[in-house]
């Protein structure tokens, strides 16, 4: 049997004994199809879209699970980069109260810290009237390597802990669509949890997105 051909977004395997080759397109390489052919020029354009409308079509014919999980990965290509973090307004409701968001600007870098890798995501913001910087801490934990983030709220931000961590919830919220899971221990510590699906909604902006992506690649066990 011959080796496969591993390049950066696809496996190829070639044609052998009469039989059919394949080309395996992995999860990055059809994001990145997908945000050529809504923000690609020209020919790259045309082609990607046609590349993406083909694979559309066969996880069509491998039923609506395959389906969907393609369209989903499709759509969050195209909207990778696309806004921008700096004038974003949107109100949002968290835990029955209605909160509105302000975004001034923000960023993303990466730190190493006792041999871990981490990844900071800050934003400056103004929630419910209230500006502050609001920091996001990325890291890979467990054995499947989850990227999760946590954040913690301020005790000399206006009001009390808790909401702190509900404005900051509402940001997170506001920002990629998925409302975070605020956590209260027994001995009255609060943190805010994110996942890997507000990482992605985070990647919708063009002042995170590139650092994000840097930062999943280099920490994947891939």
């Amino acid at each position: 049997m011959k080796e496969l051909e591993v390049l950066r977004d696809f496996t190829v395997k070639m044609p052998e004994e009469g039989r059919d080759g394949y080309v395996s397109i992995l999860r990055k390489g059809l994001e990145r199809a997908a945000w050529l052919s809504e923000h690609g020029s020209g020919m790259q354009r045309e082609l990607a879209a046609a590349f993406v409308e083909l694979i559309l079509q066969r996880a069509k014919e491998k039923g609506d699970d395959v389906r969907k999980k393609a369209e989903e990965i499709v759509k969050e290509g195209k909207e990778r980069g696309s806004l921008e973090l700096e004038g974003f307004e949107k109100e949002v409701e968290v835990n029955g109260r209605k909160h509105v968001v302000k975004v001034i600007g923000g960023g993303a870098v990466e730190e190493e810290r006792g041999g871990r890798k981490l990844l900071r995501i800050r934003i400056t913001a103004e929630v419910d009237g209230v500006l502050r910087e609001y920091e996001i801490t990325y890291g890979r934990y467990g054995k499947l390597n989850a990227a999760l983030g946590f954040a913690v709220p301020r005790a000399d931000a206006p009001g009390d802990r808790e909401a702190d961590a509900e404005r900051l919830a509402a940001l997170i919220k506001a920002l990629t669509g998925k409302e975070p899971r605020i956590h209260k221990s027994s001995n009255g510590k609060i943190y805010v949890a994110c996942g890997r699906e507000h990482l992605e909604g985070f990647m919708r902006y063009a002042e995170l997105a590139d650092v994000i992506e840097k930062w999943l690649e280099e920490t994947s066990r891939r």
